[in-house]
């Protein structure tokens, strides 16, 4: 099978900081890969936070995943601090995708990289809606800082 090939942007306008806890870490010692996915999903929620929304209520629509990549670089383990970097990337009608980068924090040392599908939901209706303009605005200003 090939191996995902994944490029990162040359900079993220967002960061945020985790802590690898001991629920974290699987059999193996390291952070568990279906757990990689919940501290992405926490940076999520404070890449939201960051532009004055709460990601279920973002100008009255909610946001789902509507795919994930994600690529593995080394591990992490329990009492370790990653830094998630985020930025906003590849626009469409209905969403964008929300590009990150998780290192450990004192060496730098890269944990994971990818990306994650956001999608806006009109919930009323259950279907996808477009990207409200402000929203829109905010994203791309975030992006450009990215730049």
């Amino acid at each position: 099978m090939a191996r995902i090939v994944f490029d990162l942007p040359a900079q993220f306008g967002f960061a945020t900081e985790v802590q690898v806890y001991i629920s974290h870490v699987n059999q193996g010692g390291h952070l568990d890969n279906a757990q990689l996915l919940s501290l992405v999903s926490e940076a999520r929620v404070r890449f939201f936070q960051s532009l004055g929304y709460a990601e279920a209520d973002v100008a009255g629509l909610s946001t789902v995943v509507g795919d994930v990549l994600a690529q593995y670089k080394s591990e992490a383990f329990h009492g370790e601090t990653l830094r998630i970097q985020m930025t906003p990337q590849d626009f469409n009608r209905y969403g964008f995708d929300l590009v990150f980068r998780m290192t450990e924090k004192s060496q730098g040392r890269e944990v994971a990289r990818g990306k994650t599908g956001i999608v806006f939901i009109d919930r009323a209706q259950r279907r996808p809606a477009p990207i409200p303009e402000a929203v829109r605005g905010l994203l791309l200003a975030a992006a450009a800082a990215s730049t």
